[in-house]
């Protein structure tokens, strides 16, 4: 990494600790149309992405832009109400800066929520997928270019990306709670054109599930960090061959709002259960 962009992220992390006082526990970010499942959180500071020094701002409808502090089931978290994308010009260094920022402030899990398209037959429109294990076919990577050792090792293992005993956790939360989830594997494209039919079965037949433009980055960046990952697809429409449900921006971020409080009432639970 430039010694610049590890000079930006450690000022910002600087101007959030002189803001919020004590570490976090965990990072939530949260996706398109998915504010809501930030909502059990009691905040303390809340912060536009605008002011936070070297910050990206989001660009994308369906996504805030605001960074919360505060505490949810008593656990003290960040939740970023907004994510940043690839295909808004962004770099893969720009999109995982609130990963970095949270590490550097002594976040030690990171809990991705995100909207996609279903490839999955078996899946319907609401549906929540808890992510098992992800596909990066964005062709970027944000552990490209000099490693900086202080924040991970030059070649970390992805074998376990996704943490197996939050996601053990989250099953039996939910399971608990009622609310059903599916299992499955996530593929990241860059976009933001949406996939042909050619594609969907092509996604589909390399193992995944489901489909998006975001969180592979990210979940990269947790990793090298040493940071445990857990996440939640919500399935917004399908991109089943045959079957394909056209992508109405207002009914994504429909399908997405009402999802959210349970995928919030789920990720409550697991913040719950963190060790210090």
């Amino acid at each position: 990494m430039h010694p610049e962009y590890v000079r930006q992220v450690e000022e910002a992390a600087d101007w959030l600790r002189e803001r919020i006082g004590r570490a976090p526990v965990a990072a939530l970010v949260a996706g398109t149309g998915l504010g809501d499942t930030v909502e059990g959180l009691v905040e303390e500071a809340s912060f536009s992405y605008a002011d936070i020094p070297h910050f990206p701002v989001s660009t994308v409808a369906g996504h805030r832009g605001r960074l919360l502090a505060g505490t949810l089931a008593g656990r003290p978290v960040l939740a970023f109400s907004g994510r940043f994308h690839l295909y808004e010009g962004y770099s893969a260094l720009e999109v995982t800066f609130p990963v970095r920022v949270a590490a550097v402030l002594g976040a030690r899990a990171l809990v991705l929520a995100n909207a996609v398209g279903g490839l999955n037959p078996d899946f319907s429109p609401g549906d929540i997928m808890l992510i098992e294990d992800h596909i990066n076919l964005t062709g970027e990577n944000p552990l490209v270019g000099v490693n900086h050792d202080p924040w991970g090792p030059r070649f970390p293992e992805m074998g376990a990306a996704w943490d197996s005993g939050l996601k053990d956790t989250a099953l039996a939360v939910a399971d608990r709670l009622g609310i059903p989830l599916q299992r499955g594997v996530y593929a990241g494209l860059k976009g933001p054109s949406l996939e042909t039919p050619a594609e969907m079965t092509f996604l589909r037949t390399i193992g995944a599930d489901a489909v998006g433009f975001s969180t592979v980055n990210e979940a990269i960046a947790a990793n090298h960090h040493g940071l445990r990952v857990l996440g939640f697809a919500v399935i917004t429409n399908l991109n089943v061959p045959g079957a394909i449900t056209p992508a109405n921006l207002e009914e994504i971020l429909a399908t997405a709002a009402r999802a959210a409080p349970k995928v919030q009432a789920v990720v409550r639970e697991v913040v719950r259960g963190l060790e210090d």
